[in-house]
């Protein structure tokens, strides 16, 4: 009867992992490609060893898979779809491995309902990946530490070493699994074999493409990365991007969880205290160091909400191994004891919220203010710019030399995929920041075009542009609204945002990014 029992809750699990696989690549085309994922699909048109702003794995993978599957917005998530269901078979075979059946349920459940999962598992971000990567090293590299084998260490060097071909923070995956292995004495004895480092030398010689694609362009990713964590900043403490940091995570990993999270990391350290099962102590090494280093930098600059999300996948199972399991007996009033009484609350809250936005994205039923309306602002309207957009430069003098242009690379892109016949597009950065466009276009390929151009704003905008085009007309704006799914049709009074078309003549130069300063980090 145990033993069915058993099976039962396994199978409960895979039913439901493979499930939300299936439900997200069906729902993976029900909307349009948000700005960043346009962008990476960029990429993988113009392929490269790596690129300026991000590791390149996302580029290859889209590429292959809409080599395949065509350019459709299936295609190009589908990696990410692929990459989550990755994450949550090695969180099922890690619990499974220490933890009787019913906590693989329990951590199927929990992963699939928060937002930060759902999300990297459908959009076309580098956070999907990166969490296959995590996920697999994490089950592989305790296995290394449990049986010493080669394969274990080989297989975990090589999860690495697609994390960080898939974003770089999958290195701060080390500390956490280093630490760990120093302070078990049980394990501290597996880091005076080669074997691990030779896993680890492995996972960097696969990231060597990259090392030599920044060699060759000036070391741009890093000096990116660098800004990013504030490097070009004085020494400075903000308690508000702390605060700011810590309402995203609750926001994204949803707020029970993460209050449950953070009991889990607690009661995790106790265990290590009274020198329990040594997974307690790896899961929280694995978890808790990519948060601790991402709380620490949010005291000197803004920290992404997304930034530290591979980090909580082993923590989810800290979660449910403490606060859905009932086989110890514990005081109802105990720390544990109010985790179990909140326990199905985060659940329902969870799915409930998550829901609630992956609704929204493709029937928008909430009455959200429009300027909070993010999930409206980055998914509405772009493929009637596209529409709008080719058929002007189509009504051009010279359709033949007319580019396509936008101010900031978000829009680029977006018209890059949703012009017809998806042409090639120009993001002109001169007065915003470098990127990838920078790398695929000079001045010289385009001397003397027309243009059509796509802005946010008219005014500041059309001086700019009157400043490397020889003439430029009035824009003709463009509002975008939000559909009322009730009454299936646009909802009167404002629109959701305006876009504003441009038509330009007789291109004079002047794409590139100009640093601010000569102090500008990003400056070479």
């Amino acid at each position: 009867m145990q033993k069915d029992t058993e099976r039962s809750y396994l199978t409960a699990a895979w039913v439901w992992v493979i499930g939300f696989a299936l439900f997200r690549l069906i729902y993976s085309g029900q909307f349009l490609l948000v700005p960043d994922e346009t962008n990476y699909w960029q990429w993988s048109r113009h392929f490269a060893l790596g690129y300026h702003d991000q590791a390149p794995m996302l580029a290859w993978a889209i590429r292959l898979s809409t080599m395949f599957f065509g350019h459709t917005e299936i295609a190009v998530r589908l990696p990410s779809v692929l990459a989550i269901t990755v994450a949550s078979v090695y969180l099922l075979l890690l619990t499974g491995r220490h933890f009787d059946a019913k906590t693989v349920w329990h951590t199927a459940l929990l992963s699939q309902a928060i937002l930060e999962f759902n999300v990297g598992g459908l959009l076309a971000t580098p956070d999907g990946l990166q969490a296959a990567a995590w996920a697999g090293a994490s089950y592989h590299v305790a296995r290394g530490y449990e049986n010493h084998r080669w394969s274990q260490w080989l297989f975990g060097g090589i999860w690495f070493g697609l994390g960080i071909l898939s974003k770089y923070t999958m290195v701060l995956f080390l500390p956490g699994a280093y630490i760990f292995g120093l302070i078990s004495e049980a394990h501290r004895k597996r880091l005076a074999s080669i074997r691990p480092y030779a896993g680890l030398v492995l996972g960097f010689i696969m990231f060597f493409p990259v090392i030599v694609w920044n060699a060759q362009h000036h070391w741009n990713s890093v000096r990116h990365v660098a800004y990013l964590g504030g490097a070009n900043e004085g020494f400075s403490l903000h308690i508000k991007y702390f605060a700011e940091f810590l309402g995203s995570q609750a926001g994204l990993v949803s707020p029970l969880i993460f209050i449950l999270g953070l009991w889990a990391w607690y009661l995790a350290v106790q265990r290590r205290f009274r020198n329990e099962h040594w997974i307690y102590s790896y899961l929280f090494y694995t978890s808790f160091t990519m948060f601790a280093f991402f709380t620490l930098l949010s005291f000197h600059t803004r920290v992404y909400g997304n930034w530290p999300g591979a980090g909580y996948l082993t923590a989810s199972i800290l979660v449910a191994t403490f606060f859905a399991r009932r086989s110890e007996q514990v005081p109802p009033k105990s720390l544990m004891g109010w985790g179990r009484k909140l326990w199905p609350w985060a659940m329902g809250t969870a799915y409930l919220f998550t829901g609630l936005l992956m609704l929204q994205a493709v029937w928008p039923v909430l009455p959200i203010p429009l300027k909070l309306d993010r999930i409206a602002k980055e998914i509405k309207g772009w493929d009637r710019l596209g529409a709008e957009a080719g058929q002007m430069r189509d009504r051009m003098p010279r359709p033949d030399r007319t580019f396509l242009f936008g101010l900031r690379y978000q829009i680029a892109s977006e018209l890059a995929f949703y012009v017809p016949g998806q042409p090639e597009t120009v993001s002109i950065n001169r007065w915003k920041r470098p990127n990838v466009y920078d790398y695929w276009w000079e001045d010289k390929d385009l001397i003397g075009w027309d243009a059509v151009g796509v802005t946010y704003r008219p005014d500041s905008h059309r001086i700019q542009l009157n400043q490397i085009f020889d003439r430029v007309d009035p824009p003709v704006r463009l509002d975008i609204y939000r559909n009322n799914v009730f009454q299936g049709k646009k909802t009167a009074g404002a629109p959701v945002k305006s876009y504003w078309l441009y038509r330009a003549y007789g291109f004079k130069g002047g794409l590139r990014w100009l640093p601010p300063n000569r102090s500008d980090i990003r400056k070479y």
